[in-house]
């Protein structure tokens, strides 16, 4: 595994000081990757998926993991990773869509970094996560409706980030544009 790059000194969004890692939660397909490596070259800081360090972690892809021990077993080595992405270090995290569910992933993102909720329309979702087979909760099914259903679950949780901002049809550069927005606020 490759060491992940880290800033200890803060830099800023506006006027406002960003003195912790910034973390992106949000359903599959929002966008928290590829608005996460924008925003983090916006602002000078390194990136890191937990994703890819999961996979880089256990030598083997999320797909493969939910197959071969099933999603509980998943978020537990989710959980150890995100907890050691969050060192104190200034960096922009992308998380998986299921982390922020879990209750101690959660605590630790609140108490230790700055959450951001990347919100998107379910049709809009959809239609991105249906471009790769590469999700596994929504293989095979009707990407629509599995959405919908993680929506109705986890939207509570990714409610408790202090900061929402919706991710459309629009560029990328324009979710990262709200996302300063809202940082220097």
């Amino acid at each position: 595994m490759t060491p992940t790059p880290s800033r200890k000194t803060p830099v800023t969004a506006g006027k406002t000081p960003i003195d912790k890692p910034i973390v992106l939660v949000g359903l599959m397909g929002v966008g928290k990757s590829t608005i996460g490596r924008r925003l983090a070259n916006r602002l000078g800081l390194p990136f890191v998926d937990s994703d890819d360090e999961i996979e880089a972690a256990a030598g083997m892809q999320v797909g493969e993991l939910f197959e071969n021990y099933g999603e509980d077993y998943f978020r537990d080595g989710e959980r150890r990773v995100i907890a050691r992405l969050i060192d104190g270090s200034v960096k922009v995290i992308a998380t998986g869509g299921g982390a922020f569910v879990n209750d101690e992933t959660r605590s630790l993102i609140l108490k230790d970094a700055m959450a951001i909720w990347l919100d998107a329309d379910i049709d809009v979702l959809a239609e991105r996560v249906s471009r790769r087979d590469t999700r596994p909760l929504v293989r095979d099914t009707d990407p629509k409706m599995v959405l919908s259903e993680l929506a109705a679950k986890r939207n509570q949780y990714y409610a408790q980030a202090p900061i929402h901002v919706q991710s459309g049809e629009g560029a990328h550069e324009d979710t990262v544009d709200r996302i300063m927005e809202a940082l220097a606020q």
